[in-house]
């Protein structure tokens, strides 16, 4: 899987950025690894209707690295 410009920031930061800004960043961060469907479905739906959201918060705060439809 290619490395995309969010995988290089730091954790805190993207912590930061998927509670406040999840939809975007990671429909951003999925269209970057070529779901190009799913990155804009993710952008459109505000992260599945709030449920991706909410588990990418949760996969981030306990450090793992999955994201739900990744």
């Amino acid at each position: 899987m290619a490395k995309t410009v969010i995988d290089n920031l730091g954790w805190l930061v993207v912590t930061v950025l998927t509670i406040f800004f999840d939809p975007l960043v990671q429909g951003i961060n999925r269209i970057l690894r070529g779901k190009v469907i799913i990155g804009l479905l993710w952008i459109i739906t505000g992260g599945v209707f709030g449920i991706g959201w909410i588990i990418d918060i949760i996969t981030m705060l306990i450090h793992k690295d999955i994201t739900f439809l990744a």
